[in-house]
């Protein structure tokens, strides 16, 4: 089984290029972020034609996930408990083919110190709560998405420029470690420990072509699942050509 995670920074700019390479990769299960369009404008048609039911929690302009599965989903949640309808749209949480699946916009929180700062913070510690209350370590889980946080030194192309830093600062990283501490494994780190490997890069400074990087976007999966991934990859070649996402694609292959 394949599993994707993608920040698409625009379904309506990105479907050409997402449609392709769904047609290229065949992922069984994908987790989107920031779609940036109200569920009724979703190309749920274009999705279909490719074989993929998809369910949706989106705004207009912001914000946005989704889950794409070749075997059907069904929509467990659809934000926090203790948000109301105007929410964020941030998590979309669905069973698909046996398995938990979490799809994940985590805020960015703009500047350290900062009210959105302080927001982030806030809902990362309301997640791990709805995490501990609404799922087992010992189930099979798979949490996918923009995280917006790099969660250590080899996840950042220059450590010492970004210490203290928005997506790098200790709060930040310790609610990262709050939800691997509740049972899941950072499935990249099962295969590859080297640094460098990075998932996001600015649009300015041709941050791509210099390697001006982080590691933001990420699945994590419960032990049971973590046994059987047999591969990680980040699709790098996402990130270049014409009018890319400025995230690539992580993609998770689990055995049967």
């Amino acid at each position: 089984m394949k599993i994707a995670t993608w920040n698409v920074n625009s379904i309506r700019t990105r479907l050409p290029r997402l449609l392709a390479w769904l047609e290229r990769r065949r992922p069984d299960v994908v987790c989107l972020q920031e779609t940036k369009v109200a569920d009724d404008q979703f190309p749920f048609a274009e999705l279909a034609g490719l074989g993929y039911t998809a369910l949706v929690a989106g705004q207009q302009t912001y914000n946005g996930v989704a889950v794409l599965a070749r075997a059907g989903a069904e929509a467990i949640a659809r934000r926090l408990p203790d948000e109301g309808d105007d929410a964020q749209r941030r998590l979309l949480v669905a069973r698909v083919a046996g398995l938990t699946v979490m799809s994940v916009y985590g805020p960015n929180g703009q500047e350290v110190g900062s009210d959105k700062y302080a927001y982030k913070l806030d809902w990362y510690r309301r997640f791990r709560a709805f995490l501990e209350a609404s799922a087992k370590p010992d189930e099979a889980v798979v949490l996918c998405g923009d995280l917006n946080i790099a969660p250590e030194d080899r996840d950042v192309w220059d450590p010492e420029k970004w210490r203290g830093q928005i997506m790098f600062s200790d709060p930040e990283r310790a609610a990262f470690r709050d939800l691997i501490g509740w049972g899941l494994r950072d499935s990249l780190r099962l295969h590859r420990q080297e640094g460098g490997l990075f998932t996001w890069w600015d649009y300015r400074a041709g941050a791509f072509h210099r390697g001006w990087g982080l590691r933001i976007d990420h699945v994590l999966l419960t032990p049971a699942l973590a046994a059987r991934c047999h591969s990680v990859e980040i699709d790098r070649d996402e990130r270049k050509g014409k009018k890319p996402s400025d995230h690539a694609p992580v993609v998770v292959t689990l055995a049967d």
